[in-house]
């Protein structure tokens, strides 16, 4: 996929259940489509944070809690947020892969390890977003 013209920005809100990492996926692979050099490393690395969100935000802990998927494509670059309800306890830590059999806890360590770039921040009304860049030649 070779972007012209202006960069494509697109949004979908999810309801903040874990089934919705299904749907963010199939999302990144719509906006991208499946000729996109970096579409699997996209398409991981979102459901990752999508799953972080829903365990580890308000947007998860309560009825109606919503996180918001954005994809940006650039010239050679795409950038993913995931905005959620943020989370008075829970700041984003990467921990070392430690016991490769657990079933938790390598996400960020996957968006450090894969991602050309990422962080996050709190924003307006208690909101977190936690963002990555993928270059296309990954």
């Amino acid at each position: 996929m070779t972007l012209t013209g202006p960069p494509l920005s697109k949004s979908i809100t999810l309801i903040a259940i874990l089934e919705s990492a299904g749907t963010a996926r199939r999302f990144i692979r719509d906006v991208l489509g499946d000729r996109y050099p970096a579409v699997e490393v996209v398409v991981l690395l979102t459901s990752e944070l999508m799953a972080n969100a829903v365990r580890h935000s308000r947007s998860g802990s309560r009825d109606g809690g919503q996180v918001t998927v954005t994809v940006e494509v650039g010239v050679g670059v795409v950038r993913v947020d995931v905005v959620d309800e943020g989370s008075e306890l829970e700041v984003p830590v990467v921990v070392d892969r430690g016991d490769v059999f657990c079933e938790g806890g390598r996400g960020l360590w996957l968006v450090r390890e894969l991602a050309a770039e990422w962080g996050w921040g709190d924003g307006e009304q208690g909101r977190r977003t936690v963002w990555f860049r993928v270059g296309a030649r990954r």
